[in-house]
């Protein structure tokens, strides 16, 4: 199986743990990324927020780009997804306004977001088959924010109120997701250096909502989402402050077998949750 890749900014920079994780999970499962010819920032978020025309010709520009390929492309970034799709939808509605010739020459893929594909029945089952150590006792609240489900005319999202991709992939390797009441509720990225009061009381909200769930860590597949979420929880001071784990980072951990000393370190809230559901010897970075 051949995908077009979109990393997008984050994953090559403040998420490139991310994109490491996304690339090692594809080897593993025989998926080959061909990353996306000079691919350029989608406009996330300042440019949409700035000036419509350029925040739909920078992604846009993408979607062309990757037309030659004929795969669909894969985006793990929440971000890049809905930017993305929203350009497709733009182009395919109103092919004349942003000089596309024609709906027939429009390309033909499918803009899929990380988790929707990990969740297919057929992927789950070669996640299931490569496990190689199961997060067994690891009680998760799957968070997914804002921007990979909603606007469903956007995103395409049959579930955007009651998602379950996430609980179906934790579910692969073992781990068991709580059922809490923040899943879908926004953590506040755009806001967080401009008004960290708001931020930390979203943040707040969602982090004592996963306790009160009984979650020891979240999971969820934004990076915006898991910096933030992570690192607000430390300037709110409190106590029992939950690790935020990239789902691909989890998988790799359970089919390799071990969670490496190089990954435990890009966390600001220790993964020890983690570490412990593998023993010592499994645990140490051969590297």
């Amino acid at each position: 199986m051949k995908l077009s890749y979109y990393p997008g900014c984050s994953l090559e920079g403040t998420a490139l743990d991310y994109d490491q994780s996304v690339r090692e999970l594809c080897a593993h499962l025989g998926v080959e990324l061909v990353d996306i010819p000079d691919w350029n920032c989608c406009g996330a978020s300042s440019a949409h927020m700035t000036d419509h025309e350029v925040g739909m010709r920078l992604p846009m520009r993408n979607l062309l780009q990757a037309a030659d390929s004929g795969h669909d492309i894969l985006v793990p970034c929440a971000a890049c997804f809905q930017r993305l799709r929203a350009a497709d939808r733009a182009m395919r509605d109103d092919p004349g306004h942003w000089d596309i010739a024609g709906a027939s020459h429009l390309p033909e893929f499918e803009i899929v977001h990380i988790s929707t594909f990990l969740a297919r029945p057929e992927i789950l089952e070669k996640i299931k088959e490569k496990v190689s150590r199961t997060l067994s006792g690891l009680s998760v609240a799957c968070y997914y924010g804002c921007l990979s489900l909603r606007h469903p005319h956007v995103t395409g999202a049959p579930d955007h109120e009651m998602p379950v991709n996430l609980e179906r992939i934790v579910e692969a390797i073992g781990a068991v997701p709580v059922n809490w009441s923040h899943r879908t509720e926004c953590c506040s990225g755009s806001l967080t250096m401009t008004r960290p009061d708001i931020a930390g009381k979203l943040v707040g909200d969602i982090a004592t909502a996963a306790k009160r769930g009984g979650a020891t860590a979240m999971v969820t597949d934004c990076p915006m989402c898991q910096a933030n979420v992570e690192s607000r929880q430390l300037d709110l001071g409190g106590e029992d402050d939950l690790p935020v784990f990239f789902a691909t980072e989890l998988i790799v951990a359970a089919i390799d077998g071990r969670y490496s000393k190089k990954q435990q370190k890009v966390h600001l809230v220790s993964p020890a949750v983690v570490s412990h559901c593998f023993d010592s010897t499994a645990t140490e970075d051969s590297v």
